[in-house]
């Protein structure tokens, strides 16, 4: 039996004995992972936030990695895997509609942060490849090393690429092998690079603040604590308000700056530098036979869409219940509802206007307004889904990245350790492209 969930007529249909094995595999993921909760680790002056969102896509990774050996009831196969990656992208979109919903209510506190604040991102965005992209060529690396390199791969630069190329692109591999690898070891290493420029005096400890603000919340904690840690009493606090700052950009703002700037930088980038400094080793995959000839791309109807939106908000209800200890009441429902609506209403204007402006744009726009001193009711839509974390939505969301990583392996495999070098030179490439713009602006105040 199947159900009908794809819009056009050569894609496959879904089981609905798959579809149900992998909602539930993906909810008791989320419930387990929120109960386990958050771990620190303290690293010289820093601390390493692990947050059940990791735990989440190391346990989905490994159902998929293990499908052969579990009981058929609880396997998550190919076809389950690649219902995820479908899944993946529109559920992202929930993401990036809380994330619009955040900065619309915080554009006054944006535009007091001044010139120096918003120059930073240019570095951010395009840090990333300037660092990363030459490294990922040398080391052998082809078409991956766009998405792995045009940011540091957070969950709007997986609905960014995932639109631009689908997840099952080599772009779309390696945006989701710097995700895997940036949960992994990101953190680490921000911390300790944040640590050794602050100790060298080399730059303002403002500019280092700015610069931590990657747009990872754990990495820029990190960064900012190994910063504030060799500071003043009162300047500690500035570091902290100021990396707090830079991060709100970049997680919100950033995104127009990583579709419009970083992205297409990125591709203009690898048509020259491929040919001139590329080389082919084992981790050169210009398109993974192993996964593409398997390939089952889902292509969910605008109906099965809504229907995502409302399952994997409703298990965002589930985690910020367990993760954040907020009662499942009214005041919960209606700001998730809310949500789901931004994310529709973004949804129906992306296809309005004929695609030609990405969803993740639309979804974003709908969210600001709404919150935004323009709209009449911003207090109440703010005051309804400030009750819905959105570490709550990361969890249910990176649930299917992990469970849709296992059939992406054989890929993964090939890039190896040269992914993860790629990914510290991308990381390093955000963090010192921004402090060196900041520090531009700071100098006279130095």
């Amino acid at each position: 039996m199947s159900v009908p969930a794809v819009s056009s007529m050569d894609a496959p249909a879904v089981k609905l004995s798959t579809a149900c094995r992998l909602w539930i595999a993906a909810l008791a993921i989320v419930i387990v992972a929120e109960l386990i909760g958050s771990f620190s680790i303290a690293v010289g002056p820093a601390r390493i936030v692990l947050l059940p969102l990791l735990w989440a896509l190391l346990m989905g990774a490994a159902l998929g990695l293990l499908a052969r050996r579990l009981p058929v009831a609880a396997r998550i196969d190919l076809d389950a895997q690649h219902l995820a990656a479908a899944i993946l992208q529109p559920a992202l979109l929930l993401f990036i509609a809380k994330l619009g919903l955040l900065v619309g209510g915080s554009l006054p506190k944006i535009a007091a942060t001044g010139f120096g604040l918003v120059f930073q991102e240019f570095g951010h965005f395009l840090g990333t490849a300037v660092f990363g992209l030459p490294v990922a060529l040398l080391l052998g690396i082809k078409r991956q090393a766009i998405g792995a390199t045009f940011s540091v791969g957070r969950e709007p630069s997986l609905a960014i690429i995932g639109e631009r190329f689908g997840m099952n692109s080599p772009e779309g591999h390696g945006v989701l092998a710097e995700y895997l690898t940036g949960s992994v070891f990101g953190t680490v290493f921000i911390a300790l690079l944040a640590g050794l420029l602050a100790s060298s005096g080399v730059f303002h400890p403002l500019a280092l603040a700015m610069g931590a603000g990657v747009g990872s919340g754990s990495m820029m904690a990190a960064a900012a604590g190994s910063i504030a840690a060799q500071q003043t009493p009162e300047m500690a606090r500035e570091v902290a308000a100021f990396a707090g700052a830079s991060n709100l950009i970049t997680t919100t703002i950033g995104t127009y700056f990583t579709l419009y700037l970083s992205l297409p930088f990125t591709i203009w980038a690898y048509r020259h530098l491929e040919p001139l400094i590329g080389r082919r080793t084992v981790a050169s995959i210009d398109e993974p036979a192993a996964t593409v000839a398997e390939s089952r791309p889902f292509r969910l109807g605008f109906g099965m869409l809504a229907l995502v939106w409302l399952l994997v908000g409703a298990i965002g209800v589930c985690a910020n219940r367990l993760g954040f200890g907020t009662p499942v009441d009214l005041r919960v429902l209606g700001g998730m509802g809310l949500i789901v609506a931004a994310v529709a209403a973004g949804y129906a204007l992306y296809l309005l206007t004929r695609r030609r402006v990405p969803a993740v744009i639309w979804v974003s726009v709908v969210g600001m307004f709404l919150t935004s001193p323009a709209f009449p009711a911003a207090a109440l839509v703010a005051d309804l889904t400030g009750s819905v974390n959105f570490l709550a939505l990361a969890t249910p969301i990176i649930t299917f990245a992990g469970l849709s990583i296992a059939k992406d392996v054989p890929a993964f495999r090939r890039l190896g350790w040269r992914i993860v070098v790629t990914s510290f030179a991308a990381n390093a490439g955000t963090f010192l492209g921004a402090t060196l713009i900041a520090q531009f602006f700071m100098h006279p105040h130095a």
